[in-house]
């Protein structure tokens, strides 16, 4: 297939300055705190950074897997988690004002646990400080640890958010340290591990998958019980190997987003720019929902 060469013109992207861009750029410094925003060349840092928000990126700024897709570093992490670290996100969260807060973080295959409890650790630091926040985590898939997985359900996020990223199909290719029945299983998990709890993935399209393997991967999303599920066109991280096969335009995003809640997704993001964390603040309502009609 043919690789795409120019962005279209529907990737125009606020410019990434502004007084609460400013204001968000200088605590992540001062806090000395990592962001998904800047380290993977998210294109919507513009837009967030100016409403105010960022997602965290935990465990520092490199990963032990290397994903073709994406720019975060890849490498041997320079150092064991920062005890620390916890506190400091929790203490921003607070600064910023967040009504919902996304936590993600590198691999760290290097961990017995995978970071599993450095996630937990965030998790909770969060809800001490600032109680008012609904918090989403966003986790690599700890390499099909229950044990882990559980470590983070019991510090009880609101969200749990794993990423399937693309069709079964291209894993080898795109998602090389990963396994696409792996990813599912570990969403299987989190209803029988923590009943009511939403559940979230995403997946990026324009790496040459079919528009039926997008129907089945959201399928085995949705038999997996995922309640939430982004969708967003994957663009070429500068000088990585994977080429943009096609760009898929607004219309056929909307598309995608009319099936999928037709499939029974609770709530969709779907678009050329969205991203896992992408108004994530959108769908915080679902858990309450279900606390009200669960006691009902």
């Amino acid at each position: 297939m043919r690789q795409a060469q120019r962005k279209p013109e529907w990737f125009r992207v606020p410019p990434p300055w502004g007084r609460e861009f400013a204001r968000v750029d200088r605590l992540m410094k001062k806090e000395a705190l990592n962001t998904v925003c800047r380290s993977a060349l998210c294109p919507n840092i513009g837009e967030c950074f100016n409403r105010g928000t960022a997602t965290f990126l935990l465990l520092g700024d490199r990963c032990t897997r290397n994903c073709p897709y994406c720019n975060i570093d890849f490498g041997k992490p320079a150092a064991p988690p920062d005890p620390e670290e916890p506190r400091r996100v929790a203490e921003a969260v607070r600064e910023l004002g967040l009504t919902h807060a996304v936590l993600t973080g590198v691999a760290r295959d290097d961990l017995p646990d995978g970071g599993a409890a450095h996630f937990a650790a965030a998790v909770r630091a969060v809800h001490e400080l600032s109680p008012q926040t609904s918090v989403e985590v966003l986790i690599p898939d700890f390499r099909g640890s229950q044990s882990a997985l559980a470590t983070v359900l019991a510090a009880a996020p609101s969200v749990l958010n794993h990423n399937v990223e693309t069709v079964e199909r291209l894993y080898r290719t795109i998602r090389p340290s990963g396994d696409y029945r792996r990813s599912m299983e570990l969403l299987a998990r989190v209803p029988e591990l923590a009943p009511g709890m939403v559940s979230k993935s995403g997946l990026m399209v324009g790496l040459g998958e079919s528009v039926e393997e997008i129907r089945s991967t959201l399928a085995d999303l949705r038999g997996s019980e995922c309640a939430v599920v982004t969708i967003g066109q994957y663009l070429r991280p500068p000088g990585g190997p994977v080429p943009v096969e096609r760009y898929y335009t607004p219309a056929e995003f909307l598309d995608l987003k009319r099936e999928a809640l037709a499939m029974g997704f609770e709530h969709v993001e779907s678009g050329p720019l969205v991203r896992s964390s992408y108004h994530a603040e959108s769908h915080i309502g679902l858990e309450q929902v279900r606390s009200v009609q669960s006691q009902a």
